[in-house]
């Protein structure tokens, strides 16, 4: 549900726009439109966990519902009839759609963080990023190829229909096998959910939710663990849209290739690299497998925009795409798992998605920078910049010595 819009609005349409011959600063515009309502979550969380209590299942509510508004947004997509010259009304539409994508994404999250136990966070979050992937792929790959030879508005009936089918699917699954699936008067729950007692004592005053998250932001461990996780995430976005902003633009890659590329092999990697991380980060540790990630990263954007005179190797440049994708996994194996040990109960979707929100607003700035940058400065020395930055938060990680909070179970340990 998350990954299938995505992929088609920052895969997909995003580099159909580039090969349509839009500048940089445009098309950087329309992925930070997409994207900003991402960088709310912090708002979400609260009023998630406010009202967490549900007959159906604790906060599933929120799921439900905001996938039903996500198919609507959606289905408006057709309007759009010609993408490059109604790029406004294209933008908002997925505004609108990206809003209720991140109540969805935030109320999962909560249900995820409240219901799994802290030392498997590691594979859950791997198994959910991989479900993110895989509709990521399909919204990028094949959605591309009907894009480009049914256009723009079968596209956008295609991933209609098929959110629709997974809003159907979702009704039908249970956290608990005495919720219901709808809500029946007369007919009481029993209390087996996550937090015991009724539904006044489970959903928690908004002035102790805010008070709560605002200690739990600002200690010093999560803060420092969370700035060198935001600032990673930023300089391999950057890159990230810069690089492939240059293939498109400079190298002449024609932009359906790029898509489909990125939808398939590059998936296929992502996948298999968030498969074996969700094992290897509950037993190595968060914090552990989170500095090697950075020095990895770090070596390949300096060695790899050293060298920008073999970028015309398309076997070369294929290797670069192929890494950039994996750049998000590597980071988010480690770092989700990571953020997770630092929730506290009860607040866990306000916490979470506050953290969320800051990365997804990194991500937006990305965007917006890239297409700012791109006019002063080539993809290679973008990409060498974050490669100094990320080997800056490589040697932070090692000083302050990443890792969950103490007292957390092992399988999360940062030693």
């Amino acid at each position: 549900m998350q990954g299938i819009p995505s992929g088609f609005a920052l895969t997909a349409v995003y580099n159909y726009l580039i090969g349509s011959g839009l500048s940089a600063k445009a098309v950087g515009s329309f992925a930070a439109i997409v994207g900003l309502p991402w960088t709310f979550q912090f708002v979400w969380g609260p009023l998630i966990d406010k009202y967490q209590y549900s007959i159906i299942g604790h906060r599933k509510q929120w799921v439900v519902l905001t996938q039903l508004v996500a198919v609507l947004a959606s289905l408006a997509l057709l309007l759009v009839r010609q993408p490059v010259a109604q790029l406004g009304l294209l933008g908002a539409v997925f505004f609108v759609h990206s809003v209720f994508a991140s109540i969805q994404d935030a109320s999962v999250d909560a249900i995820a963080i409240s219901v799994v136990p802290v030392a498997e966070c590691g594979r859950v979050n791997a198994y959910m990023r991989a479900g993110s992937l895989f509709g990521w792929s399909v919204g990028g790959a094949v959605l591309t190829q009907v894009l480009h030879h049914g256009g723009f508005r079968p596209a956008a009936l295609v991933q209609s229909l098929v959110l629709l089918a997974l809003t159907v699917l979702t009704v039908f699954i249970k956290l608990e096998r005495t919720d219901q699936l709808l809500p029946r008067l007369g007919r009481a729950r029993a209390q087996v959910g996550p937090v015991p007692g009724t539904p006044a004592e489970e959903n928690p005053p908004l002035a102790w939710l805010f008070q709560e998250l605002w200690r739990s932001i600002v200690e010093k461990p999560s803060l420092q663990a969370f700035g060198i996780i935001i600032l990673s995430y930023l300089a391999a976005s950057l890159f990230g849209n810069a690089y492939v902003f240059h293939l498109i633009h400079t190298l002449r890659w024609p932009d359906a290739e790029v898509s489909v590329l990125q939808g398939t092999w590059g998936s296929v990697m992502s996948f298999a690299v968030l498969m074996a991380g969700g094992v290897l980060v509950d037993r190595l540790g968060a914090g552990r497998l989170q500095r090697w990630a950075l020095a990895g990263l770090a070596a390949f954007l300096l060695a790899f925009n050293a060298l920008p005179i073999l970028w015309v190797s398309k076997a070369v440049s294929f290797a670069g795409l192929a890494i950039v994708n994996l750049a998000d996994p590597l980071l988010s194996v480690a770092a989700m798992p990571l953020l997770m040990a630092y929730c506290r109960p009860k607040i866990e979707g306000s916490q979470f998605t506050t953290y969320m929100a800051l990365v997804n607003l990194c991500t937006v700035t990305a965007s917006y920078l890239n297409g700012w940058l791109l006019e002063i400065a080539p993809a290679p020395a973008i990409g060498f910049g974050c490669g100094v930055l990320m080997l800056v938060l490589v040697l932070a990680a090692r000083r302050q010595r990443l890792g969950p909070p103490a007292g957390a179970p092992l399988g999360v340990a940062g030693a």
